[in-house]
């Protein structure tokens, strides 16, 4: 991770936990927006196809049409002693790893560097690093640029899509994780009986509607996507959240296909790079074995 700037010890999934072993996650560093009616190609994304958080940026850029105005860079999928690599040096910069690019923002930036960044090739800084903001800010922000015409933060479903984003991101996209990297026992079990409480929430209220919200495709079901998609590749072995795979669930199976069917969806998931990816994370698998299946999702 970086202290004051500096880079002082390999890295560690875990930054923070409570004294009851549960995972805690790092509160991201920065929080800005984008320039009004920004130009095209002022902006770029740094993403890992291996990261839940970073592939729900590429699925608005996706959706949104902007491919043509917000280059992207993803990084290597395993996981070094430095973190996030780049297969060569990368295009803005010419540096070798994410943690560099931080240091370039903030020569005193202390934390762990992490995917997605949105970054400003004009001023050559980190815009944001909360993937909350970006999904907002391409939905928003973008909209002079955006090829497709299409708002996944409608004002009619604010409300309701707030309260589920709540429940999704508590007991799903950071239950797996909670689970993933406990240091308890009762940590994991806590983690591990959100993850499934979730999911059968859920999957009840998938039985009777295309999407999460209805008929329209809105911000919250890309907040669910990029977990499902994962959960048979990685979260239920090396997460240990066994208790049912997503293709046990009639409707969440069925729901996780119709938004991957969606056009331009399949480009931003690699099963490949996501298996790499939670596999190389030593403290969970110390022998980087990678499994070769599962042969569907």
């Amino acid at each position: 991770m970086l202290r004051n700037g500096k880079w002082v010890e390999n890295w560690q999934p875990i930054q923070q936990k409570s004294e009851d072993g549960d995972f805690i996650r790092q509160s991201s560093g920065f929080r800005q927006g984008v320039v009004k009616n920004a130009p095209a190609d002022r902006y770029h994304l740094y993403v890992a196809y291996i990261c839940p958080w970073a592939c729900r940026t590429l699925m608005l850029r996706k959706l949104k049409g902007l491919e043509h105005a917000i280059s992207v860079s993803v990084v290597n999928p395993v996981l070094t002693e430095q973190g996030w690599a780049f297969d060569s040096p990368e295009q803005n910069l010419q540096k070798d790893y994410m943690h560099q690019l931080y240091t370039h923002s903030d020569n005193q930036y202390t934390g762990r560097a992490t995917v997605p960044v949105l970054w400003d090739k004009y001023q050559q800084k980190i815009v944001n690093n909360e993937s909350a903001d970006i999904i907002k800010i391409l939905n928003d922000d973008f909209n002079h640029l955006a090829q497709n015409d299409i708002n996944l933060r409608p004002t009619h479903l604010l409300e309701e899509m707030s309260e589920l984003n709540e429940l999704i991101y508590d007991k799903i996209n950071n239950g797996v994780y909670r689970a993933g990297f406990a240091s308890t026992q009762q940590a994991y079990e806590r983690g591990y009986y959100d993850v499934f409480t979730g999911l059968d929430t859920l999957e009840e209220k998938l039985a009777h509607r295309k999407y999460l919200l209805g008929e329209q495709l809105t911000e919250a079901d890309i907040r669910l996507f990029v977990t499902l998609i994962r959960f048979d590749l990685a979260y239920y072995s090396v997460f240990k959240c066994n208790k049912q795979r997503i293709r046990d669930y009639q409707h969440l199976h069925a729901y996780m296909h119709r938004v991957y069917n969606l056009p331009g969806i399949k480009q931003t998931v690699n099963a490949q790079h996501i298996k790499q990816g939670y596999y190389s994370i030593k403290t969970l698998n110390p022998n980087g074995i990678v499994p070769l299946g599962p042969d569907q999702i």
